[in-house]
């Protein structure tokens, strides 16, 4: 036993090499493989349809020359020619391994449990859903397939089967994905049959061989510009339409999920909370479902003007509301966000102030080739005071909007410039917290009094102050295009402005909130901005101070990994392809074949250095003599050695008594 110990602990890897590829070839692998159903049936892999009948033909034979099998054995019996005999399950079988009907045995078992093999009701599948399924839809051939994908549109695709129960019961969902996607991603459906695209969508097991891991119908992403395998998302989740529509939505689209409130929460957590310059936006549901993509889109687009909520009425006066506001679709929908966007004033923010044409550094909302545009800003720390003058200025802003009335002209007297400047989009109304952007309200409105309108609150007084910056497009964009631009000195490129593509003008507000006395002030500030050369300045202005960062979602698709990159998906794919190591076939041999190299190695390592015989006693001498030399030396050493003040005190030492002379 003492000789087996050494030989184990020397030989360990290779043994457990060993032990583990014969238990991986002699266990794990067989229990992977359950018969298939060719082999129920006694035929080769891949037999025809007329091999499979034959074989059926002969267990038919026997069965009623009184050989009689068990009801288990004839259910299995039956199944596998029912299967196989069947061109389409057939077909899916064999290239995919899809059996989604394979329930139906154990079930029928349990159900004749104990009784003859006759009584078995016969056929043991079903193909009448099949027959009655919805075949109108159309699917893509491999050219129509290559021509939809990686386009700008995130496409959908379905990978289905004509002989597939769980697609038949899905086609009514498939419509309505179909229908909540328009204009916002394309979809499109695949026969198995179409090998060559369909392999290309499959997952791949270890000996490459294609298969859908929840079977059929499978759900395949490719986001914007994806037309490789490296970047398509597979769908895992439950086959319903809020389901799919939902994963499209946020992890293909990267579009927000609009929260559902209550009739009790709508009004505290929603209007009252969110941002005052925004417009509500309220959708009813009667399901449940979240919002649908196209409205999400229009949340992502919109979220400078616009919040979104949906709300869940199940009480009886909820029939008002959809009577009173029907069903939406994208389009209308769209319409409407463009036609109310700035039915609420519009906050001048960072976020916003490029878009709103109130910004040096761009240009006016109509595009880069406006000469002259204008800004009306309002002022104030939010109060009671800014809330009412913001909606004078909006009921302006509505006012001037309305040039097909000419009694509004008539009565106010109003120039053509001023309404033509808003239809032209030259003119834009907006206002601005005084209180956050303090730096931005001080530059335009310095004056002895302007802490009533600018800065933290230091008395009870707000007062919101109204101004116009008139923007003109600089001449130096042009001269910079048409003169080589000399080379600057160090002093000249510190004290260089930044670079604005627009001068401005600034003018002061200072009469009453009359509605007639603004919209005059208004006309006249333009008038003169468009006739007369007025001076202007090309002085820096300061930042706005962003008010709110981006939220999450509107990053898009760009931050989206493919299932075969970083390392969260590798890890995920590793983990998930675990199982499927117990059907390769390759890893029983490489496992041996380790051993085999292991065992070898170490032999040849112990072959080349041989260990010098000895018996026990000289083992054990020769252990000992190293360290009997070592003391024999240390002690000869210390007898040579002079003593010293440090040694200790011999036994035979003793002290002379002093005295009180030197000498005797």
């Amino acid at each position: 036993m003492a000789s087996v110990l050494p030989f184990l602990r020397r030989y360990s890897v290779p043994l457990v090499l060993f032990s583990l590829g014969l238990f991986f070839q002699l266990v794990l692998l067989p229990s992977s493989y359950p018969p298939s159903h060719y082999d129920v049936l006694g035929v080769s892999q891949f037999a025809s349809i007329e091999e499979v009948t034959e074989a059926y033909r002969k267990f038919s034979f026997k069965w009623d020359s009184g050989a009689i099998p068990t009801t288990a054995e004839f259910i299995d019996i039956r199944y596998s020619f029912e299967l196989l005999t069947n061109p389409t399950w057939k077909r899916d079988y064999d290239l995919y391994g899809i059996d989604e009907q394979l329930e139906v045995i154990e079930k029928t078992k349990a159900q004749y449990d104990g009784e003859s093999f006759s009584n078995v009701k016969l056929p043991l599948l079903d193909a009448t859903i099949l027959a009655t399924a919805d075949h109108t839809f159309d699917t893509l051939t491999p050219e129509e397939f290559a021509s939809l994908v990686g386009n700008t549109k995130a496409v959908l695709i379905q990978v289905y089967s004509s002989g597939s129960y769980r697609w038949a019961k899905f086609l009514n969902g498939w419509k309505r994905i179909g229908s909540m996607l328009d204009g916002v991603a394309d979809t499109g459906m695949v026969e198995v049959g179409e090998v060559q695209v369909v392999s290309f969508m499959a997952e791949r097991r270890l000996n490459n061989q294609p298969f859908f891991r929840n079977g059929l119908p499978a759900l395949v992403a490719f986001p914007p510009y994806c037309k490789s395998s490296d970047c398509l998302v597979r769908y895992k989740g439950d086959l319903s339409v809020d389901a799919v529509v939902d994963w499209i939505a946020t992890s293909i689209l990267g579009l927000p999920r609009i929260p559902y409130y209550s009739r009790d929460t709508l009004g505290p957590d929603f209007i009252g909370k969110t941002g005052l310059h925004k417009v509500k936006v309220i959708g009813f549901s009667k399901t449940g479902e979240r919002a649908p993509p196209f409205l999400r889109q229009a949340a992502k687009e919109y979220q400078a003007y616009a919040s979104f909520a949906f709300v869940l009425w199940r009480e009886t006066e909820s029939s008002i509301w959809w009577n009173t506001f029907g069903n939406l679709n994208s389009s209308y929908f769209v319409k409407l966000m463009e036609e109310n966007k700035y039915f609420a004033l519009p906050q001048l923010r960072s976020l916003t102030s490029m878009e709103l044409g109130c910004d040096a550094r761009g240009y006016s909302r109509a595009g880069n080739d406006m000469l002259a545009w204008y800004c009306v800003i309002l002022v104030g720390r939010p109060s009671v005071e800014l809330n009412k003058m913001r909606e004078t200025i909006r009921r302006a802003q509505n006012l001037l909007a309305n040039d097909a009335n000419p009694e509004f002209a008539k009565t106010f007297s109003v120039p053509a410039q001023a309404i033509a400047a808003l239809n032209e989009k030259r003119l834009t109304f907006v206002w601005l917290d005084g209180e956050v952007q303090k730096d931005y309200c001080l530059f335009y409105l310095h004056s002895d009094t302007i802490y009533e309108t600018c800065g933290p609150r230091r008395d009870p007084a707000n007062v919101p102050r109204l101004f116009i910056v008139r923007y003109k497009r600089s001449s130096k964009e042009g001269e910079l295009n048409s003169v080589k631009p000399k080379k600057k000195n160090i002093w000249e490129t510190f004290h260089e402005e930044d670079d604005n593509k627009a001068s401005q003008l600034v003018a002061k507000y200072n009469g009453t909130e009359d509605l007639q006395e603004i919209i005059l002030w208004i006309s006249q500030i333009i008038e003169d901005g468009d006739t007369r050369n007025l001076p202007d300045f090309m002085v820096s202005t300061p930042e706005l101070v962003p008010e709110e960062g981006d939220p999450i979602w509107s990053r898009g698709t760009h931050n989206i990994a493919s299932s075969s990159k970083g390392i969260f998906h590798k890890f995920q794919n590793v983990i998930m392809n675990i199982p499927d190591y117990r059907t390769d076939p390759r890893l029983g041999p490489i496992l041996l074949l380790a051993a085999c190299l292991s065992f070898g190695a170490i032999w040849l390592q112990n072959s080349a250095r041989p260990p010098q015989k000895m018996c026990p006693a000289e083992e054990v001498e020769g252990k000992e003599k190293p360290k009997k030399r070592r003391r024999q030396r240390e002690t000869t050493s210390n007898q040579d050695r002079p003593p010293s003040i440090t040694d200790a005190e011999p036994q035979d030492a003793y002290q002379i008594l002093a005295t009180d002379s030197d000498s005797e």
